[in-house]
């Protein structure tokens, strides 16, 4: 049992395929595909991004107050631990003339660094 073979067409006659502007139209309409698909994917990834970023904002806004709350417990602490062996008030002016020095000192260090990173010539 021979099964009938589909008959071709001759060479260099059309058999029923797209013509130049119907290829010109799905390449346009493929492009216009893939950008939409790309501005998407971008648009997707920008959103994660920023829900990222605003947590870490808020997290970090926490960690600093926190951290700031533990700052004023240490010079509290400082100043009930020397109150005894020198009085409240000197125990305070010897505390906050400490930090006062560390805070100007690590000041200075940031001038130099910033007047480094401007300096003219190498």
């Amino acid at each position: 049992m021979d099964e009938p073979k589909p008959e071709l067409p001759p060479p260099g006659a059309p058999a029923g395929e797209p013509s130049i502007g119907e290829l010109l139209q799905q390449l346009v309409d493929n492009g216009r595909a893939y950008a939409d698909a790309e501005i998407g994917f971008y648009r997707t990834l920008l959103r994660s991004k920023l829900r990222d970023a605003r947590s870490m904002l808020w997290m970090g806004a926490v960690a600093i107050a926190l951290a700031f709350a533990a700052a004023v417990a240490l010079v509290m602490g400082l100043v009930l631990t020397l109150a005894p062996l020198v009085g409240p008030g000197f125990a305070t002016l010897i505390v906050v003339s400490v930090f006062l020095a560390i805070s100007g000192l690590m000041g200075w260090l940031a001038w130099t660094h910033v007047k480094r990173i401007f300096k003219e010539k190498p």
